[in-house]
């Protein structure tokens, strides 16, 4: 679907979303918009709402993920502001045909992507560059007590990571104690 301000494509999981915003350059560099409430509405046919903003700073080969919450269910909008990221979804809707399936989309500064992630997925990301600015907006609050964590190398997933298996990945204690597909909750 594509309009004047967003040209917007389906994923291998059609209610992921690729956005892609116009970007006006020149001489002095660029300006884009990066997030216009109708104009999402418009190009997507999705009329959400977001309630909050993160923004997170990580170093080459930090893995987060893959994270979601129960009861308090988020969409998510995602961009990166600096440096490139592999970002994930994996479906965990048991009535969709992609159920257990996964997508991974390459999002950076340059290429100004964005990916909506709808409400049901496990979601995270891997820093290729240096340093990455991960920015994402929710559709519901952060919940402590209804966050669950996938295991991000569950093989019963199978996530393809673009990295050789030798490299190490930087976790913190809830990511690398991730639930096995197996185990996890289910929307």
């Amino acid at each position: 679907m594509v309009d004047s301000k967003l040209q917007v494509s389906p994923t291998s999981i059609a209610d992921v979303l690729i956005i892609e915003p116009k970007v006006f350059s020149d001489h002095r560099g660029w300006f884009t918009e990066s997030f216009n409430v109708n104009d999402f509405a418009i190009a997507t046919g999705l009329n959400v709402q977001f309630v909050q903003d993160n923004h997170s700073f990580s170093r080459q080969w930090t893995l987060r993920g893959m994270h979601y919450q129960l009861k308090h269910a988020q969409g998510k909008l995602v961009r990166v502001t600096a440096g490139s990221v592999y970002d994930v979804a994996v479906d965990l809707r048991k009535d969709s045909s992609k159920f257990g399936k996964w997508v991974g989309v390459e999002l950076s500064a340059e290429n100004h992507k964005q990916l909506w992630i709808p409400p049901g997925f496990a979601h995270g990301f891997l820093v290729l560059s240096e340093t990455a600015e991960f920015l994402y907006k929710t559709t519901d609050y952060y919940d402590s007590s209804s966050e669950v964590c996938l295991s991000w190398c569950d093989p019963a997933v199978g996530i393809k990571w673009p990295m050789s298996q030798s490299q190490q990945v930087l976790l913190n204690t809830k990511d690398a104690a991730g639930l096995a597909w197996d185990t996890v909750p289910k929307f």
